[in-house]
């Protein structure tokens, strides 16, 4: 694959400043502590070359005679270590080293002229031989060049809602290569066109809209027929040509909304001899539209399933020829194009799809998106605005970083100040120049005489810096080989110190044979059946085990059992400093005892200063106290605010030290007793302090009160007053007289809750008769009981009276 198609700094994430400082700081850390655990060492290097990758400060002695003869010692260790055990002159050792090759002057200024001489980085070509794990570091510098030319191409969508911004910039031209030409007197300005694929549902496709898809649209009712995209005019200094070009055109109607632009966009971008791009100009796309563009997989709606393939496909009338038989392309391969031919694109879309187009230039880097008004009468501010962005800031990519190599990026830029893990500064003036360090480090040896080749550059710069990297993963003493050599018994090969064995052959010097009496001699070296050769912990020569050397002490025994380093330890120390190891277990030394030896049996730092073991707060363990009362603390448990009987200790204290009086008054016993007691005298004691006690003791008639609190320093901090508190004697009659004037007031106040009380509930009774009373009612009709006083009766008789009759009544 070309180095075009592998940029490993545009379409992936890309980390390496960051791998690259923890790196740095695990090998700090590695070296750092290699004086305790030495890592070279503990690698179980075999070879020259094994070593080399344990870590870069690790060397390799090639001396035939080295170390202890009773021991194996280690040839892959640290330069200071292996010249003190006698290896001075016969050590192999290989560093990074830088070479650079090409190294022009960066340019102050472009001309008018070809600029193929203009250097806007420094170096240009650069050589590195790695040793894994040493990173090689070298400056980079990065110059905005003034002067610098300038390529525009104007790439604007024809659909049919973009005629007002069309008879807007028929005289663009003129104007903006007036507003350029104040920022370079290099300006070439070209034009090209698009719509959309003029296939269904894309666009019209019945025969009665081929040659007019304006027809029926009564707005609108002429336009020409849809097209994919159109190159207008070349790049070219000749302005006018740009207005007569623009002047030509007519606009066009698609069916949906979205349009064609990433095809467009693609075809300006890799048609490279077609649109006239200089190799020594910034290279400027400004795509004009007011919606929003078709993206890949769209094409399958109409039919087309091929991919995009990335390349150009223009007529000789400048027409793209593949609009129906390619989908339009993805985001990650017009990114990919784009900074292949290192062209800056300007989206300017009007406001409603500014959203859109801004999260497109996180996908594709190194676009930027600016508002369009809606009649485009601001393109000339947008584009100068965007040009100025452009130069305004500096960042560097990596192409084709090999797998196996860290890079590591710190910016130094116009205020002077390094930013590691950074590689872009911003904020530029035209003309500064900014710096950055890259660190290169080789993680791992490939296959011999294997070189990498990546790339630095700028984005959107034409200017490169070209690293080659090798690998330094070979010793010069392998070089030296003897084969059937004295040295080796003439059973082996003798290379750089060691001697590798023949088959059959086995030891130091190969001076025993495999087989049978190999197998013996290698039982003899085990302790018991099944366990490992000399423990695993060195080797067996001929019948007899040969120990290792280790970086933590000493390994020795018949069978490399025993070691000098592997008891117990306690806070890290082994055997506690109080003891030797002896095969694994603690020698402790007189008066420890403990599995670590780290447990004292002397009881004379548990005596307080009263000679009370630990102050009776706690017990004697291992020659220190552990308290057990609440609250007790100290070296002897002396310490106890919240115990009893610590305001009376602390009185003692206070009468011996300010009055040369009670129990401790001899003044040798006050202060071996009250040394670590602070005393202040104050007129008014302070009582809020949440970590302070509050004590007293009586004084004759009076009361002395003081507060004390401990220290962290395990001092105590005691706060006296300067004279007791005294109280006067109590007036009998002044007592009597409120106790019963209290008894009165008291009954006073019972009498009178008791008559409102009273006075509450007759007021409930009678509002609850009244209420009743309203609502009686008596019918005395219906009452059967009731007889009316006066009674009518009538009586049916007759009679006679004086001969005359009546009947009922008489008068």
């Amino acid at each position: 694959m070309s180095r075009r198609g592998r940029k490993s700094g545009l379409l992936q994430p890309y980390y390496p400043a960051a791998a690259a400082y923890y790196l740095c700081l695990l090998s700090s850390f590695l070296h750092s502590t290699a004086r305790g655990l030495n890592i070279c060492t503990s690698g179980s290097a075999t070879s020259c070359e094994e070593c080399l990758l344990v870590h870069p400060k690790c060397a390799w002695c090639f001396k035939e005679e080295f170390g202890s003869k009773k021991s194996i010692t280690s040839r892959c260790d640290f330069i200071e270590n292996l010249i003190a055990g006698g290896c001075a002159e016969h050590i192999e050792n290989t560093t990074s080293s830088i070479n650079t090759v090409k190294n022009l002057p960066l340019s102050s200024k472009g001309s008018s002229g070809a600029n193929s001489d203009v250097t806007q980085i420094m170096p240009q070509k650069i050589l590195l031989n790695l040793r894994p794990g040493d990173p090689a570091s070298f400056q980079v510098q990065v110059r905005q060049v003034e002067d610098y030319p300038v390529d525009l191409y104007y790439l604007m969508d024809l659909s049919l809602s973009m005629k007002d911004d069309l008879d807007t910039i028929r005289n663009l031209g003129t104007t903006l290569a007036e507003e350029m030409g104040k920022l370079t007197s290099n300006f070439r300005l070209g034009f090209g066109s698009f719509v959309d694929k003029n296939i269904s549902p894309f666009s019209y496709t019945a025969p009665r809209y081929q040659n007019n898809p304006c027809i029926g649209y009564k707005l609108f009712p002429s336009c020409v027929p849809s097209f994919g995209f159109r190159h207008l005019l070349s790049l070219t200094d000749k302005v006018d040509r740009f207005n007569e070009e623009v002047q030509k055109q007519k606009v066009s109607r698609n069916r949906d909304a979205p349009e064609g632009g990433l095809d467009a966009i693609l075809q300006a971008a890799v048609c490279e001899k077609e649109i006239g791009w200089r190799k020594e100009a910034s290279h400027l796309l400004v795509f004009t539209t007011d919606d929003v563009p078709h993206f890949a997989l769209d094409g399958r709606l109409g039919g087309l399933v091929q991919p995009h393939d990335g390349n150009c496909h223009l007529n000789e009338a400048n027409e793209y020829t593949a609009a129906n038989q390619l989908d339009y392309p993805s985001l990650a391969l017009l990114g990919e194009k784009l900074a292949e031919n290192n062209i800056h694109l300007i989206f300017a879309v009007i406001k409603n799809h500014y959203v859109l187009y801004k999260n497109l230039t996180a996908l594709i880097p190194g676009t930027t998106v600016e508002i369009l008004y809606p009649d485009s009468r601001n393109i000339i501010q947008l584009i100068v605005k965007a040009y100025n962005s452009i130069r305004s800031k500096v960042e560097l990519t990596v192409w084709d970083n090999p797998e196996d190599i860290n890079l590591g990026f710190t910016a130094t830029c116009q205020d002077g100040l390094s930013y590691p893990g950074v590689r872009k500064c911003g904020d530029l003036q035209i003309g500064d120049t900014v710096s950055f360090e890259v660190s290169v480090e080789a993680r791992g040896c490939p296959a011999e005489n294997t070189s990498h080749t990546f790339t630095i550059k700028p984005d959107w710069f034409r200017d490169t810096l070209e690293v080659t990297v090798t690998y330094n993963c070979t010793c010069g003493c392998t070089k030296q080989t003897e084969r059937n050599s004295s040295k080796c018994s003439g059973n082996g090969t003798h290379v750089c110190g060691l001697c590798d064995c023949d088959p059959g052959h086995v030891g130091a010097k190969c001076e025993c044979e495999e087989g049978e009496s190999g197998s013996m001699y290698q039982n003899m070296c085990r302790e018991a059946e099944g366990k490992r050769v000399c423990s695993g912990r060195g080797e067996c020569s001929c019948n007899r085990c040969v120990c290792s050397e280790s970086e933590f002490g000493k390994v020795y025994g018949l069978f490399c059992e025993c070691d000098d380093f592997s008891c117990p330890r306690y806070k890290g120390i082994l055997c506690s400093g109080h003891g030797e190891c002896h095969c694994g277990e603690c020698k402790c030394h007189r008066g420890y005892v403990g599995d670590n030896c780290n447990c004292s049996i002397e009881t004379q730092a548990c005596l307080s200063n009263d000679g009370q073991m630990c102050s009776g707060r706690g017990n004697c363990i291992c020659g220190k106290c552990q308290c057990t009362e609440p609250g007790a603390f100290g070296e002897t448990c002396e310490k106890c605010p919240t115990c009893p009987g610590v305001c009376s200790t602390k009185r003692d204290c206070i009468e011996c030290m300010l009055f040369n009086s009670g129990r401790l008054a001899d003044n040798q016993t006050c202060q071996k007793h009250c040394r670590d007691e602070i005393i202040t005298r104050v007129d008014v004691l302070k009582t809020d302090d949440p970590h302070s006690v509050l004590c007293a003791y009586p004084v004759k008639d009076c009361v002395m009160k003081f507060t004390y609190s401990e220290f962290a320093n395990g001092k105590t901090n005691i706060t006296v007053l300067k004279e007791p508190e005294c109280s006067t004697a109590p007036d009998a009659m002044m007592i009597l007289l409120a106790v019963v004037g209290s008894i009165v007031f008291l009954g006073l106040i019972l009498l009178a809750i008791w008559k409102l009380l009273v006075t509450i509930h007759d007021r409930r009774e009678f509002a609850r008769f009244q209420s009743e009373r309203s609502r009686a009612r008596y019918e005395m009709a219906s009452n059967p009981l009731y007889r009316k006083p006066i009674s009518t009766h009538s009586l049916d008789f007759t009679f006679n009276k004086l001969n005359r009759t009546y009947n009922g009544t008489v008068d």
